[in-house]
C-alpha cells in the first residue's frame, strides 16, 4: 500500500493516465469519422466535433494534433474552418512508419527477417506482370547479377530490383512496409552476409534464380525461390550470432 504522503502523487498519475486514454479514444473516434467520408470533407468545428464526441474542447484539439501528425487530419481557420479530413501520402506514412521503428528500434537481423518475408509475396505477384518495359526492365538486372563483384553493385542491384518490383505489383501495403524496412536496413550498420567467393556465388545463384523463374511468369518457382532465398539469408544471419544452423 502506498504511504500516506505518496497518495497525491499516485492519484495524479492515475488522472494523467485516465487523460491520455480519454484522448487517444477521442483519436480512435475521429479516426473513423474520418475514413468513412471522402476526402477533403468537413468534418464539423471545434465545438461540433467535441459535441459529436461528447468530449471537451481540450481533448478534440489533444486528438486533432495526433490525426494531423498522422496526415489525415487539416485544421482550417477563417470563414468556412474547421476540421478537414485527409488522406497521407505515401511519404507521411512512410514517415510514420519509420518513426515507430525508431521508437522501437529493431535489430539488423530482425529487419532482414522482415524485407526477406514480405519478398516471399512481392517476388511471386511479380511473376503475374505482363507488362513489357517493365520486364525488359528486370532482364537488364538479370544480366548484371554475374557482373556485381563488388559490395556497393549489389546494393545498387537490389535497390533497383525492388523499384521495379514495386512498379509490377499493386500491392500497396507490401510496398510500404517492404520500402520503410530496407531504408532501415540500409541505415543499420551491416555485416557481411555475402561477403568471400563463397558468399558471393550464393547471391548471385539466389538472385539469379529467383530473376528468372519472375522473367518465366512462374509463380509457384518464384515463390520457393524466394521463399529458398530467405532460409539462406537466415542461416546466415544465424551464423553470424553464432546460434548454430538455422532449422530450414
Amino acid at each position: 500500500m502506498p504511504k500516506p504522503a505518496d497518495a497525491p502523487k499516485v492519484e495524479g498519475e492515475k488522472v494523467k493516465l485516465q487523460k491520455r486514454h480519454l484522448v487517444q479514444a477521442a483519436a480512435d473516434r475521429l479516426r473513423d469519422l474520418i475514413l468513412a467520408a471522402e476526402p477533403d470533407t468537413q468534418i464539423g468545428s471545434l465545438n461540433e466535433v467535441a459535441r459529436e464526441l461528447g468530449v471537451g474542447i481540450v481533448t478534440v484539439q489533444q486528438a486533432a494534433r495526433i490525426l494531423e501528425h498522422e496526415g489525415l487530419l487539416e485544421v482550417r481557420r477563417g470563414p468556412g474552418g474547421g476540421y478537414y479530413g485527409k488522406r497521407p501520402d505515401e511519404a507521411a506514412l512512410e514517415r510514420s512508419i519509420a518513426a515507430y521503428i525508431r521508437v522501437h528500434p529493431a535489430a539488423f537481423k530482425e529487419v532482414s527477417e522482415i524485407v526477406s518475408l514480405l519478398d516471399c509475396e512481392l517476388i511471386p505477384a511479380a511473376a503475374r506482370c505482363t507488362d513489357e518495359v517493365l520486364r525488359a526492365a528486370l532482364r537488364g538486372l538479370a544480366a548484371r547479377v554475374e557482373t556485381s563483384d563488388t559490395a556497393q553493385a549489389r546494393i545498387a542491384l537490389e535497390q533497383e530490383l525492388h523499384n521495379t518490383l514495386y512498379k509490377m505489383v499493386n500491392r500497396p501495403l507490401i510496398e510500404l512496409l517492404t520500402r520503410v524496412t530496407s531504408q532501415l536496413q540500409r541505415s543499420q550498420p551491416a555485416p557481411p552476409l555475402f561477403s568471400g567467393p563463397e558468399g558471393v556465388a550464393a547471391w548471385k545463384a539466389g538472385r539469379s534464380r529467383i530473376l528468372q523463374a519472375v522473367l518465366a511468369q512462374d509463380e509457384e518457382l518464384a515463390r520457393f525461390e524466394a521463399v529458398r532465398y530467405r532460409q539462406g539469408l537466415i542461416a546466415r544471419l544465424r551464423r553470424l550470432r553464432g546460434e548454430g544452423p538455422a532449422a530450414v
